[in-house]
């Protein structure tokens, strides 16, 4: 366990991105949430339509692209978002999503909240640490599905499902139908991450690197779009609970170092950056500490 927790510590801190095995998640329940959200994008357009024009903290939310008001840009991206923790919310239609729905998040859940235990050891903190500064008990979950149609024409390889960006979030749990399109940010340089088979994709997302003070970082990541095949993909994300004030832990920000980021509340932090238009990790911006070399004054 030690040694996993150390390996965690540098893929957390190198890259903000890694894979899990043996997650205890069945593949079943895996397809059938898959089949849910299938059968749920190919309902008539009327029976989704009650969600369609819904902001980014109502619970239930279909669109195109990241945020159709302020994207400036059709992506080549549907989806659909479920709020699932404190509380389930989900479509009426179709009749098997509720349950499957549950269930996944449940475990999924679990999983999360595990890893974030090891993350708060990785740090050198007590396993609970970060779930009692985030009152993780109540923490927030959503689930989405993401369907990217084939892009279709000759030239259209390399078409943007989603650009560029950070997430919100603790951590964000991926699976996908085979088909791959999703791409991390390492050292400056784009690379398409392939999935061990039966593995869980874990991206770290913004909470982290306020939490510890700059020094685990969410990772910048892209989907692409494949020319001939649709991809599909199925995610989990939890953070804090929305009323929690996100701020660095106090131990990892002690003299010598210097505080990085305020505090504000997730709510606030989830709202600011699901209502603007994607700019990577400007997101930060809200709560970075400003001194006078990152002004610029001197």
């Amino acid at each position: 366990r030690s040694q996993a927790i150390r390996h965690l510590g540098r893929a957390c801190q190198d890259w903000g991105f890694f894979m899990v095995t043996n997650h205890g998640v069945h593949e079943a329940l895996q397809s059938a949430l898959m089949d849910a959200c299938k059968e749920l994008f190919g309902l008539p357009p009327e029976q989704k339509a009650e969600f369609m024009d819904a902001g980014p903290m109502d619970p239930v939310r279909f669109g195109t692209g990241f945020n159709s008001a302020v994207d400036g840009a059709r992506y080549w991206r549907d989806y659909v978002k479920m709020f699932a923790h404190p509380e389930l919310h989900c479509p009426a239609k179709p009749d098997t999503l509720r349950g499957v729905a549950a269930e996944y998040a449940a475990r999924t859940r679990g999983l999360l909240l595990e890893l974030t235990a090891a993350i708060s050891e990785s740090l050198g903190l007590e396993g609970g640490r970060i779930a009692e500064r985030l009152d993780l008990g109540s923490c927030f979950q959503i689930l989405v599905g993401n369907h990217y149609p084939p892009s279709g024409g000759p030239d259209d390889d390399g078409a943007v499902g989603l650009p560029a960006h950070s997430d919100h979030g603790l951590l964000t749990l991926l699976f996908q139908n085979g088909v791959d399109g999703l791409q991390v940010k390492h050292d400056g340089r784009w690379l398409l991450a392939e999935p061990i088979p039966g593995a869980f994709f874990v991206i770290a997302g913004d909470q982290p690197e306020i939490g510890s003070n700059g020094r685990y970082k969410g990772v910048l990541h892209r989907a692409l779009v494949d020319r001939a095949q649709a991809r599909m993909l199925c995610v989990s994300l939890i953070g804090p609970c929305l009323d929690a004030v996100v701020e660095p832990v106090p131990e990892l920000a002690v003299a010598p170092l210097r505080l990085e980021y305020m505090g504000v509340e997730y709510r606030d932090y989830m709202e600011h950056q699901q209502s603007n238009k994607l700019n990577e990790k400007g997101a930060l911006d809200l709560v970075r500490v400003q001194t006078a070399e990152t002004l610029g004054n001197f």
